[in-house]
């Protein structure tokens, strides 16, 4: 296989969740540019038109009208966040601290994600949650209240938790402060800063010194490195040729993927660094190279917890032993990855072991694979095995591509371009 050409990803999906979000609680007028129009972030958009914000359509050039911190209204009918997470505990941070009362519901994976680690510091700093069944997942009901400072420490690594009690803290006018037991991608508490906002993280501690407005500033939303992590990873996997990856997000704490494809043997370098919308950008250039295991763990995990499926395959192709730990998380993602990835390499003709935080996978270099993969409707279980199916001779059979479409509504088409 030889891959060639320019691929451009869409916007980075955590920064056009919270672009939209800030730009619906700025004083004035908000720009946009280059966000994400797929799925997960229209689930955001409609939310927040159901809170009184005046949203438009989703577009690469909008413009936010916003209704400051505390202008957002009681909602008329339940909140659908369709598949994303982000939209859920984000936004429960943002409705905590109103005064107003909103139920959050979902599709049926999103309803099956754990809700209690948001709501539990939600409910210490003083609002209230109403769980309608077992396992705390939605439907959830948030009673907004006059809320109190915070200082939490968190068990887990969770920037959408992270990102809740700051933003909570934001529109209540209430100082918080959240310790991670390791550092999870930061853009909230960058685009905090942007807008006037007296963040500070030191020693492992994010702190938000309150204040009465939020000034509404322009975001540029760079390539997101989670889709890029796919063509980066095809690259990685073909016979010859390059794929150039443009304006692409490398902030360190969502750029793991890229530093692990390295360590694996790819050739892959950053060209024309820049910084745009308050984040590093680069164009990705990605070759094949001669590829071996590596172990992933540690504090290395929250800067590619998305990007562990595809590396997973790309571990199926390498010479020797892969091992991933301390990944959790994957457990509760849209699908249980951890088992997904395993069940789905073995289905396709790969030796993969299951852990409980992670997995292990025995490489035996670039081979053709065959099989029927389960996604369980989880867009990067498709995605990354859909990267593996490139490799010819390869007969791999996608059980839902459409998933896909919930953050690359172009995947499929981009693949078939580049993979000549």
């Amino acid at each position: 296989m030889r891959v060639a050409g320019v691929v451009r990803v869409p916007g980075d999906k955590s920064i056009s969740h919270r672009a939209l979000m800030l730009g619906a609680l700025g004083d004035g007028r908000t720009r946009v540019r280059g966000g994400l129009r797929a799925r997960d972030v229209q689930s955001t958009a409609g939310v927040l038109r159901a809170l009184g914000v005046a949203m438009p359509p989703l577009d690469d050039d909008m413009v936010i009208d916003g209704v400051g911190l505390r202008g957002l209204q009681p909602p008329g009918a339940n909140l659908d966040c369709g598949n994303s997470g982000t939209t859920a505990r984000l936004l429960a941070g943002i409705v905590a601290a109103s005064p107003l009362s909103a139920r959050f519901v979902g599709d049926e994976s999103l309803s099956a994600r754990p809700m209690g680690r948001v709501a539990r510091p939600l409910t210490e700093m003083g609002a209230r949650f109403e769980f309608e069944r077992p396992g705390e997942g939605l439907p959830m009901t948030v009673h907004g209240a006059r809320l109190r400072g915070l200082t939490w420490r968190a068990n887990t690594a969770s920037a959408q938790v992270k990102s809740a009690i700051l933003l909570a803290g934001l529109v209540a006018d209430v100082p918080v402060e959240v310790h991670e037991p390791v550092a999870t991608r930061d853009h909230t508490e960058r685009m905090l800063v942007a807008r006037g906002v007296d963040v500070r993280t030191e020693d492992g501690a994010v702190t938000l010194v309150p204040r009465a407005r939020l000034y509404a500033a322009d975001q540029a939303v760079p390539g997101d490195p989670s889709s890029a992590a796919f063509f980066a990873a095809l690259a990685a996997l073909s016979d010859a040729g390059d794929l150039a990856l443009d304006d692409v997000c490398i902030n360190p704490s969502r750029a793991g993927a890229f530093r692990v494809l390295r360590r694996m043997g790819a050739r892959l370098s950053y060209e024309g660094t820049h910084t745009d919308g308050g984040e590093e950008v680069a164009r990705v250039v990605v070759a094949p190279g001669s590829l071996r295991g590596t172990e992933i763990g540690g504090a290395e995990v929250p800067s590619l917890i998305d990007e562990l499926p595809i590396l997973a395959c790309v571990a199926a192709c390498a010479e020797g032993e892969s091992r991933v730990t301390g990944a959790n998380e994957l457990r509760v993602k849209e699908s249980d990855r951890i088992r997904a990835i395993v069940e789905n390499l073995r289905a396709v003709g790969a030796e993969a072991e299951e852990l409980a935080d992670g997995f292990v996978v025995r490489g035996t270099g670039r081979r053709p694979f065959s099989g029927r993969v389960t996604t369980h409707g989880d867009h990067r279980i498709a995605m990354a095995f859909g990267v593996l199916g490139a490799i010819p001779g390869s007969a791999i059979v996608i059980d839902d591509r459409s998933c896909a479409a919930v953050s690359f509504p172009t995947f499929w088409e981009e693949l078939t371009r580049v993979a000549v």
